[in-house]
Protein backbone atom coordinates (compact mmCIF):
# COMPACT_ATOMS: atom_id res chain seq x y z
CA UNK A 1 0.00 0.00 0.00
CA UNK A 2 1.56 3.28 -1.12
CA UNK A 3 2.24 5.86 1.57
CA UNK A 4 0.95 8.87 -0.38
CA UNK A 5 -0.86 12.00 0.86
CA UNK A 6 -4.00 10.84 -0.98
CA UNK A 7 -3.83 7.44 0.71
CA UNK A 8 -3.32 9.06 4.12
CA UNK A 9 -6.38 11.29 3.53
CA UNK A 10 -8.49 8.25 2.61
CA UNK A 11 -7.34 6.40 5.71
CA UNK A 12 -8.18 9.36 7.96
CA UNK A 13 -11.58 9.90 6.31
CA UNK A 14 -12.59 6.24 6.41
CA UNK A 15 -11.51 5.96 10.04
CA UNK A 16 -13.59 9.01 10.95
CA UNK A 17 -16.69 7.69 9.20
CA UNK A 18 -16.43 4.20 10.67
CA UNK A 19 -16.51 5.82 14.11
CA UNK A 20 -19.37 8.19 13.34
CA UNK A 21 -21.88 6.28 11.17
CA UNK A 22 -24.10 3.41 12.19
CA UNK A 23 -24.12 1.32 9.00
CA UNK A 24 -21.90 0.14 6.18
CA UNK A 25 -23.39 0.77 2.73
CA UNK A 26 -24.10 -1.76 0.02
CA UNK A 27 -25.05 0.75 -2.68
CA UNK A 28 -23.53 4.21 -3.24
CA UNK A 29 -25.40 6.99 -5.06
CA UNK A 30 -23.98 10.30 -6.32
CA UNK A 31 -26.58 13.03 -6.88
CA UNK A 32 -25.89 15.63 -9.58
CA UNK A 33 -26.92 19.29 -9.85
CA UNK A 34 -30.58 19.83 -9.03
CA UNK A 35 -31.18 16.14 -8.27
CA UNK A 36 -30.68 16.29 -4.52
CA UNK A 37 -34.41 15.84 -3.84
CA UNK A 38 -34.01 12.07 -4.06
CA UNK A 39 -32.44 12.23 -0.61
CA UNK A 40 -35.92 12.81 0.85
CA UNK A 41 -36.77 9.19 -0.01
CA UNK A 42 -33.91 7.79 2.08
CA UNK A 43 -34.48 6.70 5.67
CA UNK A 44 -31.48 8.66 6.88
CA UNK A 45 -29.63 7.39 9.95
CA UNK A 46 -26.55 9.61 9.75
CA UNK A 47 -25.85 12.85 7.87
CA UNK A 48 -22.20 13.87 7.65
CA UNK A 49 -21.18 17.23 6.10
CA UNK A 50 -18.04 16.97 4.01
CA UNK A 51 -16.59 19.79 6.11
CA UNK A 52 -16.56 17.44 9.14
CA UNK A 53 -14.46 14.77 7.41
CA UNK A 54 -10.68 15.19 7.80
CA UNK A 55 -8.82 15.80 4.55
CA UNK A 56 -12.03 15.75 2.52
CA UNK A 57 -12.70 18.11 -0.44
CA UNK A 58 -15.72 20.41 -0.14
CA UNK A 59 -18.19 21.18 -2.89
CA UNK A 60 -18.32 24.88 -3.79
CA UNK A 61 -21.06 24.69 -6.43
CA UNK A 62 -24.54 26.08 -5.78
CA UNK A 63 -27.10 23.27 -5.66
CA UNK A 64 -24.67 20.75 -4.16
CA UNK A 65 -25.49 20.30 -0.47
CA UNK A 66 -22.08 18.85 0.34
CA UNK A 67 -22.78 15.92 2.65
CA UNK A 68 -22.98 12.15 2.87
CA UNK A 69 -26.28 10.58 3.90
CA UNK A 70 -26.14 7.06 5.36
CA UNK A 71 -29.43 5.21 5.61
CA UNK A 72 -31.81 2.73 4.00
CA UNK A 73 -33.88 2.46 0.84
CA UNK A 74 -36.34 -0.24 1.81
CA UNK A 75 -33.91 -2.70 3.44
CA UNK A 76 -30.90 -1.73 1.33
CA UNK A 77 -28.11 0.11 3.20
CA UNK A 78 -27.04 3.06 1.08
CA UNK A 79 -24.71 6.02 1.16
CA UNK A 80 -25.89 9.03 -0.82
CA UNK A 81 -23.43 11.68 -1.89
CA UNK A 82 -25.55 14.83 -1.93
CA UNK A 83 -23.29 17.02 -4.03
CA UNK A 84 -19.95 16.19 -5.66
CA UNK A 85 -16.71 18.03 -6.26
CA UNK A 86 -15.45 18.88 -9.74
CA UNK A 87 -12.08 19.27 -11.41
CA UNK A 88 -12.98 22.84 -12.43
CA UNK A 89 -13.26 23.85 -8.77
CA UNK A 90 -9.47 23.66 -8.59
CA UNK A 91 -9.13 20.26 -6.98
CA UNK A 92 -6.68 17.66 -8.24
CA UNK A 93 -8.23 14.68 -9.99
CA UNK A 94 -7.21 12.52 -7.00
CA UNK A 95 -9.31 14.79 -4.78
CA UNK A 96 -12.23 14.73 -7.22
CA UNK A 97 -12.51 10.94 -7.09
CA UNK A 98 -11.57 10.50 -3.42
CA UNK A 99 -15.27 10.54 -2.33
CA UNK A 100 -15.93 7.60 -4.67
CA UNK A 101 -12.93 5.70 -3.35
CA UNK A 102 -14.03 6.40 0.21
CA UNK A 103 -17.49 4.90 -0.42
CA UNK A 104 -15.84 1.84 -1.92
CA UNK A 105 -13.51 1.46 1.07
CA UNK A 106 -16.57 1.63 3.36
CA UNK A 107 -18.06 -1.37 1.56
CA UNK A 108 -20.27 -0.07 -1.25
CA UNK A 109 -19.84 -2.55 -4.10
CA UNK A 110 -22.37 -0.93 -6.42
CA UNK A 111 -22.33 2.69 -7.55
CA UNK A 112 -25.09 4.71 -9.23
CA UNK A 113 -23.78 7.94 -10.73
CA UNK A 114 -26.15 10.72 -11.78
CA UNK A 115 -25.63 14.11 -13.38
CA UNK A 116 -27.25 17.02 -15.15
CA UNK A 117 -26.10 17.05 -18.77
CA UNK A 118 -26.50 18.81 -22.08
CA UNK A 119 -28.26 16.75 -24.71
CA UNK A 120 -26.62 16.10 -28.08
CA UNK A 121 -28.29 12.87 -29.18
CA UNK A 122 -30.82 12.71 -31.97
CA UNK A 123 -34.33 12.82 -30.55
CA UNK A 124 -33.18 14.07 -27.14
CA UNK A 125 -35.11 16.81 -25.36
CA UNK A 126 -34.99 18.73 -22.10
CA UNK A 127 -36.23 16.56 -19.22
CA UNK A 128 -35.16 13.23 -20.77
CA UNK A 129 -33.42 10.66 -18.60
CA UNK A 130 -30.51 8.86 -20.27
CA UNK A 131 -28.94 5.59 -19.21
CA UNK A 132 -25.18 5.87 -19.72
CA UNK A 133 -24.01 2.92 -21.81
CA UNK A 134 -20.43 4.16 -22.22
CA UNK A 135 -18.39 7.32 -21.89
CA UNK A 136 -15.67 9.39 -23.53
CA UNK A 137 -13.16 10.75 -21.02
CA UNK A 138 -10.31 11.71 -23.35
CA UNK A 139 -10.65 15.42 -22.56
CA UNK A 140 -10.01 15.25 -18.80
CA UNK A 141 -7.00 13.97 -16.83
CA UNK A 142 -7.26 10.29 -16.03
CA UNK A 143 -7.70 9.83 -12.24
CA UNK A 144 -5.29 6.88 -12.30
CA UNK A 145 -2.29 8.92 -13.46
CA UNK A 146 0.61 8.69 -11.01
CA UNK A 147 1.95 5.87 -8.83
CA UNK A 148 -0.57 3.06 -8.64
CA UNK A 149 -1.90 2.12 -5.21
CA UNK A 150 -2.35 -1.66 -5.27
CA UNK A 151 -4.69 -1.33 -2.28
CA UNK A 152 -7.17 0.40 -4.59
CA UNK A 153 -6.66 -1.61 -7.77
CA UNK A 154 -4.30 -2.86 -10.44
CA UNK A 155 -2.16 -0.66 -12.69
CA UNK A 156 -4.00 -1.20 -16.00
CA UNK A 157 -7.70 -1.85 -15.27
CA UNK A 158 -9.90 -2.95 -18.16
CA UNK A 159 -12.52 -0.39 -19.18
CA UNK A 160 -14.32 -2.34 -21.91
CA UNK A 161 -17.40 -2.53 -19.66
CA UNK A 162 -17.20 0.47 -17.39
CA UNK A 163 -20.99 0.48 -16.96
CA UNK A 164 -21.97 -2.93 -15.67
CA UNK A 165 -24.34 -4.84 -18.03
CA UNK A 166 -26.28 -6.39 -15.14
CA UNK A 167 -26.82 -3.01 -13.49
CA UNK A 168 -27.87 -1.49 -16.81
CA UNK A 169 -30.51 -4.19 -17.09
CA UNK A 170 -31.63 -3.41 -13.54
CA UNK A 171 -32.23 0.24 -14.47
CA UNK A 172 -34.06 -0.75 -17.66
CA UNK A 173 -36.38 -3.04 -15.69
CA UNK A 174 -36.92 -0.31 -13.11
CA UNK A 175 -37.84 2.19 -15.84
CA UNK A 176 -40.47 -0.19 -17.19
CA UNK A 177 -41.93 -0.77 -13.73
CA UNK A 178 -42.33 2.93 -12.92
CA UNK A 179 -43.32 3.84 -16.48
CA UNK A 180 -40.41 6.24 -17.05
CA UNK A 181 -39.13 6.66 -20.60
CA UNK A 182 -35.39 6.03 -20.64
CA UNK A 183 -33.08 7.09 -23.44
CA UNK A 184 -29.64 5.50 -23.76
CA UNK A 185 -26.38 6.95 -24.97
CA UNK A 186 -22.72 7.87 -24.53
CA UNK A 187 -21.72 10.50 -21.98
CA UNK A 188 -18.80 12.87 -22.65
CA UNK A 189 -16.94 14.54 -19.79
CA UNK A 190 -15.20 17.87 -20.33
CA UNK A 191 -13.36 19.91 -17.71
CA UNK A 192 -15.59 23.01 -17.60
CA UNK A 193 -16.41 25.40 -16.10
CA UNK A 194 -17.05 27.17 -19.41
CA UNK A 195 -19.83 25.59 -21.42
CA UNK A 196 -19.19 24.15 -24.85
CA UNK A 197 -19.07 26.04 -28.13
CA UNK A 198 -21.29 24.93 -31.04
CA UNK A 199 -18.16 23.73 -32.88
CA UNK A 200 -17.15 21.59 -29.90
CA UNK A 201 -20.63 20.08 -29.75
CA UNK A 202 -20.49 19.19 -33.45
CA UNK A 203 -17.15 17.45 -32.83
CA UNK A 204 -18.51 15.53 -29.84
CA UNK A 205 -21.52 14.40 -31.87
CA UNK A 206 -19.18 13.05 -34.56
CA UNK A 207 -17.29 11.16 -31.84
CA UNK A 208 -20.53 9.45 -30.85
CA UNK A 209 -21.48 11.55 -27.83
CA UNK A 210 -25.11 11.74 -26.74
CA UNK A 211 -24.79 13.98 -23.66
CA UNK A 212 -22.06 16.21 -22.25
CA UNK A 213 -21.14 17.35 -18.75
CA UNK A 214 -18.32 18.07 -16.31
CA UNK A 215 -18.31 15.01 -14.03
CA UNK A 216 -19.07 11.29 -13.80
CA UNK A 217 -16.65 9.62 -16.23
CA UNK A 218 -13.61 10.17 -13.99
CA UNK A 219 -15.63 8.82 -11.05
CA UNK A 220 -16.61 5.74 -13.03
CA UNK A 221 -12.96 5.08 -13.91
CA UNK A 222 -11.88 5.32 -10.27
CA UNK A 223 -14.73 3.06 -9.18
CA UNK A 224 -13.94 0.39 -11.79
CA UNK A 225 -10.29 0.56 -10.76
CA UNK A 226 -11.48 -0.53 -7.30
CA UNK A 227 -13.71 -3.27 -8.66
CA UNK A 228 -16.98 -1.46 -7.95
CA UNK A 229 -19.90 -2.15 -10.30
CA UNK A 230 -21.13 1.05 -11.93
CA UNK A 231 -24.18 2.41 -13.68
CA UNK A 232 -25.06 6.00 -14.55
CA UNK A 233 -28.09 8.14 -15.37
CA UNK A 234 -28.03 11.60 -16.94
CA UNK A 235 -30.85 14.11 -16.64
CA UNK A 236 -30.92 16.18 -19.83
CA UNK A 237 -31.36 19.69 -18.48
CA UNK A 238 -30.62 21.62 -21.67
CA UNK A 239 -29.85 21.13 -25.30
CA UNK A 240 -26.15 21.67 -25.99
CA UNK A 241 -24.76 24.78 -27.67
CA UNK A 242 -25.92 25.24 -31.23
CA UNK A 243 -28.95 22.99 -30.73
CA UNK A 244 -31.09 25.28 -28.57
CA UNK A 245 -32.42 27.40 -31.44
CA UNK A 246 -34.31 24.40 -32.77
CA UNK A 247 -35.37 23.58 -29.23
CA UNK A 248 -36.99 27.01 -28.75
CA UNK A 249 -39.40 26.33 -31.62
CA UNK A 250 -41.06 23.79 -29.35
CA UNK A 251 -43.79 25.17 -27.09
CA UNK A 252 -43.04 22.60 -24.37
CA UNK A 253 -43.41 23.96 -20.85
CA UNK A 254 -39.81 23.06 -20.03
CA UNK A 255 -38.48 25.83 -22.27
CA UNK A 256 -37.11 27.94 -19.48
CA UNK A 257 -33.61 26.71 -19.99
CA UNK A 258 -32.18 29.64 -21.92
CA UNK A 259 -32.12 33.37 -21.25
CA UNK A 260 -32.66 35.33 -24.42
CA UNK A 261 -29.88 37.80 -25.20
CA UNK A 262 -29.50 40.27 -28.03
CA UNK A 263 -28.09 37.79 -30.52
CA UNK A 264 -28.11 34.45 -28.75
CA UNK A 265 -29.61 32.26 -26.08
CA UNK A 266 -27.51 32.05 -22.92
CA UNK A 267 -27.50 28.95 -20.77
CA UNK A 268 -27.36 29.54 -17.01
CA UNK A 269 -26.49 27.20 -14.13
CA UNK A 270 -29.68 28.26 -12.36
CA UNK A 271 -31.76 27.13 -15.32
CA UNK A 272 -29.96 23.78 -15.36
CA UNK A 273 -30.91 23.30 -11.71
CA UNK A 274 -34.53 24.24 -12.43
CA UNK A 275 -34.76 21.75 -15.29
CA UNK A 276 -33.28 18.99 -13.15
CA UNK A 277 -35.70 19.70 -10.33
CA UNK A 278 -38.60 19.62 -12.81
CA UNK A 279 -37.59 16.06 -13.71
CA UNK A 280 -37.07 15.21 -10.05
CA UNK A 281 -40.20 13.11 -9.52
CA UNK A 282 -39.49 10.80 -12.46
CA UNK A 283 -35.82 10.65 -11.58
CA UNK A 284 -36.51 9.77 -7.94
CA UNK A 285 -38.98 7.07 -8.94
CA UNK A 286 -36.47 5.52 -11.34
CA UNK A 287 -33.60 5.66 -8.86
CA UNK A 288 -35.67 4.25 -5.99
CA UNK A 289 -36.92 1.34 -8.06
CA UNK A 290 -33.42 0.67 -9.39
CA UNK A 291 -32.10 0.28 -5.84
CA UNK A 292 -34.99 -2.06 -5.00
CA UNK A 293 -34.22 -4.12 -8.11
CA UNK A 294 -30.56 -4.37 -7.12
CA UNK A 295 -31.69 -5.79 -3.78
CA UNK A 296 -34.32 -8.15 -5.20
CA UNK A 297 -32.01 -9.61 -7.84
CA UNK A 298 -29.03 -9.59 -5.49
CA UNK A 299 -26.70 -8.16 -8.08
CA UNK A 300 -23.29 -8.92 -6.64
Amino acid sequence: MNNTPERADLAAASGFLRKNVSLLPEVAVVLGSGLGGFADKVDVKDAVPYSDIPGFPRSTVEGHAGRYLFGYMEDVPVVVMQGRVHYYEGYSMDQVVSPIRLMGILGAGKLILTNAAGGMGEGFDVGDLMLIKDHIALFVPNPLIGPNDEFLGKRFPDMSRVYDPALLDVVRRAAEKVNVELKEGVYVQLTGPSLETPAEIRLLQKLGGSAVGMSTACEAIAARHMGMRVCGISCITNMAAGLQKEERRDSDSARGTYVEGEDEDILTHEAVQEAAMAAGERFSALLSESIREISVFRVS
